[in-house]
């Protein structure tokens, strides 16, 4: 169990969004800014479709009962909408299929981790899907791009950098994320405490929240 918390860790935000940064600067380096505006533009987009959906779920209630959803679970968006950027960036001198190599290898990654978050019962299996889903968006997107403009060579050690912040994951502090998300959904909504899923699946109707 202590190797799927280890594993989980990789889709936290105080390793994936060093990452993210890391492809920014990469691609700033390369001189390809537009294509780094793009890339933050994709990555902020995800992310903020995390956030909104995690608030409206806390701070009033809102999700999908019947399919257990209450968000994007932020893990999984982020991991696959990072990993598959950044192996195929490091593999990107490399012929086609080694490119390709290295976009399936950030997915496995990526698909790992939301295994992850299944298996210590952090989320149910729509909310690592969709996250999945919503990162593979953001990748392939990304990617897609890439394929249509000529980047110039880059120094690699920034890349080489996203791989270390991978290797001392472990012994990074998990950021309070969900605390954080909390206090912000109490917040916007005024109530006073957030709505939990326990309570939320256990309603038959919606009644008002309980301050």
């Amino acid at each position: 169990m202590n190797d799927w918390y280890e594993l989980t860790r990789l889709g936290g935000i105080v390793v994936t969004a060093p990452v993210a940064i890391a492809i920014a600067a990469w691609l700033v380096l390369a001189r390809t800014t537009r294509l780094a505006l793009w890339w933050c533009v994709l990555f902020c987009s995800g992310m903020a479709l995390v956030v909104a959906s995690k608030l409206l779920f806390l701070g009033w209630g809102i999700g999908f009962r019947s399919l257990d959803f209450t968000g994007f679970s932020g893990h999984a968006m982020r991991s696959a909408a990072v990993y598959p950027v950044l192996f195929y960036l490091i593999f990107l001198r490399a012929t086609p299929a080694w490119r390709g190599v290295g976009v399936t290898l950030g997915s496995a990654l990526a698909l790992a981790i939301g295994i992850s978050r299944l298996v210590i019962h952090a989320h149910s299996n729509s909310e690592v899907v969709a996250g999945c889903l919503l990162g593979g968006a953001v990748s392939w997107a990304f990617i897609a791009s890439l394929r249509r403009v000529p980047i110039q060579a880059s120094p690699y050690w920034i890349l080489a950098a996203g791989l270390v912040i991978l290797l001392a994951s472990p012994s990074l502090p998990p950021a309070p994320t969900e605390r954080w998300m909390e206090d912000w959904a109490m917040t916007v909504s005024g109530h006073t405490q957030p709505y939990t899923r326990l309570s939320w699946m256990m309603r038959k109707s919606t009644p008002e929240h309980p301050d």
